[in-house]
């Protein structure tokens, strides 16, 4: 548990697990539970890791000491993240896709199972708590893992602040923040901008970002929390994915359209632009009769244009999809009910709750030449998604040392594309539904005051995405594509000693149905298939110790198989392949010196193991090693004042690496190259 790595530890685990009424962020659990009563594996990523020394841009720089997560593409604003949790999320080129993300109770991953990450707002970010491995019975479709961030609301942070940094390949962020307290009500303000040229040629970016939150305590047990998050992305450039022979050329460029077809020494200038808004409104009771009731409501509009790193509208490729864009609504809620009784003289504890959402994207697509012109429309319709989920889950206390948790939810999830250009001929209008039920079931023993064994099983299910539903024979859905199932199992052990030694133990095996892998065709269109059966299992380990009360060490390691068990297309037959796009072994420690007041020192390493960037397991990237040194100081200009300075070097070693791989890309266009050794610094004042 990174809750144990970041110091002492807390006894229990937030979020949806902890046995506090009220937690930073006021957020609150979907099941109260104490850490040692906590049948799966979690990690807890606190404030001082989030932000201290970090650029605060990517979710890679505090959830680097995560096990079982890999995250890669932190340098192209316009794909955005990957992330995968365990092997969930690997299977797009770009995205987050399988994991729900959660920001401050607001599902981020929409019903349909996307989701992005742009506008997380890490200035004002205190606690992140992954899930790794299935959590259907609390999120419903797309959980393989779980992410939930929760951001200050004023009670635990009053005070102002203002942060200017800067760094290689012209970086640039300015962030201020603002929280306090007045009687019953709370508040917290945060702005950034950020503006970056980018390592490679043709991948600039600028962002600005609000996120802010005002609270109102209604009485004792009462109180209703506004929350507003504005992301304004006004340009982020995409330079593309590259051969590995463009790679050896020039690790800094871009590929024009010669890389791609024969007929133009231009480039057609990709990237995207995105504007979105976020409103929440939640409600929380801790005395509604015997036990406790939650309402949650949001509203998320996302203005989205993006052109592709390709041209079409020309030669033999005049069905190629280029420019995309939409405008998106997505908004539903949730109520739940938490209450602890007792069963035959054993205490129970148990949360019922609802869950509904929809999404309306009306969507088009243009075919666009090199020079940018538009020659037709090839897409325009409404695509609608509307998901409802009922569950239930419960922990019962067998003894003082056994705890049984039992869940189970029941989704229906809606696709529904209303077509409005029928002057191709073609009707692609259609819907799809699903109806899903998950359970899980796990046993907790706390073997001595400060360590647990647990046992868990579960599943989930995650249905393919608008995007991924296309159809390569034509319009509507594709027919021979269904959702992918998965059945986890996993053993734990954690604890901490008297000596400042924590550990955490996962074993973990997944199985997994009729797996969504990308493709693309020869003129570099995506699609999707199942892929059969595949097996995701292996070993997790987190490790932290604090020497000294100057000097702590963390490590986490994973070890682990992700491989195709019964997978053929065509005449290819990928049985025992490896997933594309996955290390089967990562290693990350931190060493980390805290000295007076302020001041602090971070030497990090990092290993990555091989991978494979295609199902046929033909194109191989090789293992690396990274290292990267944080450090700051701090200084008290009064009371209530504060200076801080900091500096990082991130690959010291100006290691050659890739920051993503396209999976399955056309053209051999696999490769996303990664800067070499790059320096940042900033200054920090707060008051």
């Amino acid at each position: 548990m990174l809750a144990w790595l970041n110091g002492p530890h807390p006894g229990t685990v937030t979020g949806r697990y902890t046995k506090h009424a009220t937690h930073a962020g006021g957020q609150r659990p979907r099941l109260e539970r104490e850490l040692y009563a906590t049948p799966r594996a979690i990690s807890v990523v606190e404030e001082e890791n989030i932000q201290r020394g970090q650029q605060r841009v990517r979710l890679d720089e505090s959830l680097v000491l995560v096990p079982g997560m890999y995250l890669q593409n932190r340098n192209n604003f316009a794909q955005g993240e990957r992330i995968a949790i365990r092997g969930f999320g690997a299977r797009t080129p770009w995205g987050v896709r399988g994991i729900t993300l959660m920001v401050d109770g607001i599902p981020y991953t929409l019903p349909d199972g996307q989701a992005q990450t742009d506008a997380i707002d890490l200035d004002s970010a205190q606690r992140i708590e992954v899930i790794r491995g299935p959590a259907a019975v609390q999120y419903g479709n797309a959980s393989g893992g779980v992410i939930s961030v929760t951001t200050a609301d004023g009670r635990d942070d009053p005070g102002s602040g203002v942060r200017f940094g800067v760094g290689s390949d012209g970086y640039r962020k300015l962030s201020a923040q603002n929280g306090g307290v007045n009687g019953p009500w709370s508040h917290h303000l945060s702005f950034s901008a950020l503006d970056t040229e980018g390592y490679r040629d043709h991948s600039s970016a600028e962002k600005y970002l609000f996120n802010g939150k005002l609270r109102r305590e209604l009485g004792h047990d009462r109180a209703i929390t506004a929350i507003v998050n504005l992301l304004d992305s006004p340009y982020a450039e995409d330079p593309g994915g590259m051969t590995r022979e463009l790679v050896q050329e020039d690790r800094r460029g871009t590929v024009d359209s010669e890389g791609y077809y024969d007929y133009s020494p231009e480039r057609i200038d990709s990237g995207q632009e995105v504007d979105q808004q976020v409103f929440g409104l939640q409600y929380e009771d801790l005395s509604a009769g015997p036990g406790q009731f939650y309402l949650k409501g949001f509203y998320l509009h996302r203005d989205y244009q993006q052109q592709l790193a390709f041209a079409g509208g020309s030669r033999s490729i005049t069905d190629v999809q280029n420019y995309v864009a939409y405008d998106r609504d997505y908004y539903g809620g949730s109520a739940e009910y938490h209450q602890a009784l007792d069963l035959g003289g054993l205490p129970l504890r148990y949360m019922t709750g609802i869950d509904v959402a929809r999404q309306v994207d009306d969507r088009h697509s243009d075919d666009v030449l090199i020079d940018g012109g538009h020659v037709r429309r090839s897409q325009d319709e409404t695509q609608k998604a509307t998901s409802i989920g009922a569950f239930v889950q419960a922990d019962l206390d067998l003894t003082e040392r056994w705890t049984l948790s039992l869940g189970t939810r029941y989704d229906r999830v809606k696709f529904d594309i209303d077509d409005q250009l029928l002057s191709d001929g073609e009707d692609g209008s259609g819907e799809r539904t699903f109806d899903q039920w998950s359970g899980s079931a796990g046993l907790s023993y706390h073997y001595l005051p400060a360590h647990q064994l647990y046992l868990s099983t579960g599943t989930s299910y995650e249905t393919p995405t608008f995007s991924e539903f296309a159809n390569p024979n034509g319009g509507g859905f594709n027919p021979g594509i269904e959702p992918q199932k998965a059945w986890n199992r996993e053993i734990g052990l954690r604890g901490h000693f008297a000596n400042g030694l924590n550990y955490d133990v996962a074993v973990f095996s997944t199985y997994v149905r009729d797996s969504l892998i990308a493709y693309e065709n020869d003129a570099g269109k995506s699609y999707y298939r199942n892929a059969g059966k595949s097996r995701q299992e292996g070993i997790e380990t987190s490790l932290g110790w604090q020497l000294t009360p100057a000097w702590r060490i963390d490590s986490a390691l994973t070890l682990a198989r992700y491989e195709f068990e019964d997978y053929t297309t065509g005449n290819n037959d990928y049985d025992g392949n490896r997933i594309p796009g996955l290390p089967e072994q990562t290693w990350v420690n931190w060493l980390t010196w805290e000295g007076l007041d302020q001041r602090f020192a971070t030497l990090e390493t990092q290993y990555i193991g091989d991978m494979y960037a295609d199902d046929a397991n033909e194109v191989e990237v090789d293992d690396y090693w990274l290292v990267n040194l944080r450090a700051g100081e701090g200084w008290r200009l009064g009371a209530d004042t504060l200076l801080k300075g900091y500096l990082g070097v991130r690959n010291l070693f100006d290691r050659e690496h890739y920051a993503n791989l396209l999976i399955n890309a056309s053209s051999e266009r696999y490769f996303d190259t990664a800067p070499g050794r790059t320096f940042y610094a900033g200054v920090e004042f707060g008051f």
